[in-house]
Formats: C-alpha cells, structure tokens, sequence
C-alpha cells in the first residue's frame, strides 16, 4: 500500500517540506503538517501498515532506519512511541504517539 491511500499529495508535501533539513526530523511536527493527527483510528492502522514492513504488527528500529532519518532520530521516534520498552511500536502505540 501507498502513503497516498491515506494523505493527499498536498499532505505528504507539506510533511516532507518540514523535515527537508539535515536532523530536522520531528515526528509531532510531521504528523501535524500530513494531517494524520486528524485521521481515523482505520486511516492510522492504514498508515502504520505501510511503516510496518515486515508483518509483524510491530514497527522497529530497521524497519524506520529504512527511511532517511539520522539514528538518533530513529531512536528518538522509537522511544515515544515505545509503552513498553520492548524496542518496538505496536499500531496502538502509533495512533496513541500520532493523537498526542
């Protein structure tokens, strides 16, 4: 699935525009500027499917390293959305780190 199943061209601008520079990576100010903060608990499942690579029903540190943020990014972004320690996001954890 495409992000373009959940976010408009328009949204996924805006989101990539805010974090163009080097270490500017901000996953609150992204999800504000794509507009999934406003989305449905089914558009963030959507959504958090594409970051979930594997099928596992879990978001890990390799699979957001698959995108171009700096491993202290990654780790940052793993650590808010990580309830439970386990070095992972499940979807709960994502609609709850993307609503917050």
């Amino acid at each position: 699935m495409a992000l373009s199943a959940v976010l408009t061209e328009a949204e996924i601008a805006a989101g990539l525009q805010s974090s163009q520079a080097a270490h500017s990576f901000d996953y609150k100010t992204i999800f504000v500027k794509v507009g999934l903060n406003s989305k449905s608990k089914d558009q963030l499942t959507k959504a958090f499917g594409i970051l979930d690579q594997d099928r596992s029903d879990f978001t890990e540190e390799d699979e957001l390293n698959a995108r171009a943020l700096t491993d202290a990014e990654t780790k940052a972004f793993l650590a808010a959305g990580d309830s439970d320690g386990d070095s992972k996001i499940g979807v709960d954890g994502f609609q709850a780190l993307v609503k917050s």
